[in-house]
């Protein structure tokens, strides 16, 4: 394993830790994003069109969740491939802070 190889195992943990949170988080907020019943014997309307506005903000933040693991998820494959760290579109090498910032980002600060 080279220092490269070991430089990357502290950003994989992280990748990990934070594909790990947004599963649990999306596990959790699950009812959040059930369907709302409309019955008015047990939910005023008012109430109702709260509940179907809390709904639709927990659907936009679900989907919002599954956009980041699949970034994350993308670039745990990167770093299988050997193509962590580079740039997508110039190939040049990101810069390790930006990589700390977010280890999932695909372009360097040029091309961003």
């Amino acid at each position: 394993m080279t220092n490269e190889h070991k430089d990357i195992d502290p950003l994989v943990a992280i990748i990990r830790s934070e594909m790990d949170q947004l599963k649990h988080l999306s596990e959790t907020a699950k009812d959040s994003r059930a369907p709302v019943t409309l019955d008015q014997q047990s939910v005023g309307r008012l109430s109702r069109m709260d509940a179907m506005q809390q709904q639709s903000m927990e659907l936009a933040t679900e989907e919002r969740r599954q956009q980041r693991l699949a970034a994350l998820t993308a670039a745990l494959r990167r770093v299988k491939s050997g193509d962590y760290g580079y740039c997508l579109k110039c190939d040049d090498k990101i810069a390790a802070g930006r990589l700390a910032v977010d280890p999932a980002v695909t372009h360097c600060i040029d091309c961003a």
